[in-house]
């Protein structure tokens, strides 16, 4: 009888037989490893990976990591290469095969191919006795001591384990290449990685919103000002110059202290020294000072010269927090 009970046991005997499988990829990361990672590394050409049934959607997933983190990569789907597709491999390419047996009828047809080209070829495999293991230039062992799967039959904790092994290859190649934050968001510019990275507070600027009144202005032309340009502030400027702001929390403020303002201006109730930013200021930098101070709008000035408002919410409709 099924019960919750049972549900979370299942769970639960399942992640742990997969994270012991994991751990015991540690043991067989050796010369082999290194050798691996240093002709990825040496590789005047990309790295192929290809694979068969569930280690082809693995091979898939490296490739997209490679890819992302400065390794130029491509997929090769295994029964696909015996029907043309060995075309896309190059001479200097280095390719790794994924396969649990190494002895599916594919692998068996692949590998002599790909040897035929003359290509470093790497396995990833969990049977070290393999067509596969036998006929490739390093082996990467992933062997597990069975599948998470009642039957033994679905993969589970070997997918699992292709999965962490390329993990660690692309891990080491990353620290090789000296792979930092601002190299992957090269790569991810659509990203929240990405616009964390790369987007300036110049590129948020609406400049036909750019809320400014002077010195000597009128409460209601300030009040005017702020609805009008619905960003919750306007800079008071004088001789081109920001000598303060006037949010709309300080409008609410001066009417709960005051009957009238009708002899107020501006400059009566800015707050001077203001906090600012410049237009060439990384969003994400921009968006700490907000943090830190715990306000909503930063005024952009470069050089003493009043270039906009940047506004918290522009900065949450990024998705960059």
């Amino acid at each position: 009888m099924i019960t919750k009970e049972n549900i979370l046991a299942s769970a639960k005997k399942t992640i742990l037989s997969e994270s012991e499988s994991i751990a015991k990829l540690a043991d067989f990361v050796d010369a082999n490893f290194i050798e691996a990672v240093q002709k990825i590394y040496n590789s005047k050409g990309r790295l192929v990976v290809t694979g068969i049934g569930k280690s082809a959607i693995i091979a898939q997933k490296m490739v997209a990591s490679f890819n992302s983190t400065g390794t130029p990569s491509l997929f090769l789907h295994a029964s696909e290469a015996i029907h043309g597709d060995l075309g896309m491999i190059q001479s200097e390419d280095v390719i790794i095969c994924i396969s649990k047996s190494g002895n599916s009828p594919e692998i068996k047809v692949l590998v002599p191919l790909l040897k035929r080209f003359g290509n470093t070829l790497i396995a990833i495999t969990g049977n070290m006795t393999s067509f596969l293991a036998k006929g490739s230039d390093i082996v990467l062992n992933t062997t597990v001591d069975g599948e998470s799967c009642p039957n033994n039959l679905a993969p589970t904790n070997s997918t699992t384990a292709q999965l962490v092994m390329g993990d660690a290859l692309i891990v080491c190649l990353m620290e090789m290449r000296d792979f930092k934050p601002e190299d992957f968001a090269v790569y991810h510019p659509g990203g929240a990685l990405g616009k964390k990275l790369l987007l300036r507070v110049k590129d948020m600027l609406e400049h036909s919103l750019k809320p400014m009144v002077a010195p000597e202005a009128s409460i209601k032309k300030v009040i005017f000002e702020i609805s009008e340009k619905r960003l919750g502030v306007t800079a008071v400027v004088e001789n081109d110059k920001v000598i303060g702001i006037i949010t709309d929390g300080d409008i609410r403020r001066m009417l709960n202290d005051r009957d009238t303002f009708a002899d107020l201006t501006a400059k009566d109730i800015m707050t001077i020294n203001p906090k600012i930013t410049t237009s060439e200021a990384m969003v994400v930098e921009a968006l700490n000072i907000m943090e830190d101070f715990s306000i909503t709008q930063l005024v952009v000035v470069d050089n003493g010269d009043y270039k906009g408002v940047l506004h918290l919410h522009d900065i949450l409709k990024e998705g960059i927090v």
